[in-house]
């Protein structure tokens, strides 16, 4: 084969070859996925599936004439909600939390609703860079892995959500604490021994090295 004719050759043979070789990197592309899954979040993808299906079902559960006086927010996290934002009165804010006790899969549900009105545009654009800027400092920090504590911001309240250890909490929580424009802290994370993490830690990933590729 001459010299003209060789990258020719080579050309045609990879471009030949790509539809196996696309296979082979979604196969890759699955399994590599699977495993950052488990080492980000400390919930099982069934879990963290079931948190998605409570935040949807939450938000549309609300009747008309709740949502028009209201305004909440949810987040569900290892199967528990937060629920935050504003109501006209306890009663409503009652109703809220009792709407959102009854969907399936819901274990637990912190009703952080304050009475008040509705809150703005600049409120709530105001509350999303602290979130922001919470999230930032944790990476600064760098004493725990940033995406194991959730962060919600309402009113300038800071709700940290996840699955941590003893040092992991406390260092989020002085973290959050020193984060300008942060009026305060609420505490909403699971805290558990070395041990249990541990033990999770090993179950996600041994459950996302033998769950088989599609």
């Amino acid at each position: 084969m001459n010299r003209l004719a060789r990258p020719v050759f080579i050309c045609l043979s990879l471009l030949l070859a790509l539809p196996a070789l696309q296979g082979c990197f979604g196969v890759a592309l699955v399994g590599v996925t699977t495993g950052v899954m488990a080492v980000v979040d400390r919930r099982s993808i069934g879990v963290q599936t079931d948190d998605a299906a409570i935040e949807l079902k939450a938000a549309a559960r609300l009747s008309e004439s709740l949502t028009k006086v209201s305004h909440a927010n949810f987040t569900s996290y290892n199967r528990r909600v937060l629920i935050t934002g504003e109501a006209p009165n306890e009663t409503v804010k009652a109703q809220i939390a009792a709407e959102v006790a009854r969907i399936e899969n819901v274990q637990g549900v912190l009703n952080e609703i304050v009475i008040a009105g509705n809150s703005g545009l600049a409120s709530r654009s105001n509350d999303a860079f602290i979130s922001s800027k919470v999230k930032a400092r944790f990476i600064d920090a760098d004493q725990f892995t940033a995406s194991h504590v959730k962060v919600v911001t309402e009113a300038g309240a800071v709700f940290l959500l996840g699955i941590v250890n003893a040092r992991e909490a406390a260092a989020a929580i002085q973290v959050a604490r020193t984060t300008k424009g942060v009026m305060k802290v609420v505490n909403a994370l699971v805290i558990e021994s070395d041990e249990e993490i541990h033990r999770i830690e090993n179950s996600l990933a041994n459950s996302a090295t033998s769950t088989p590729a599609q």
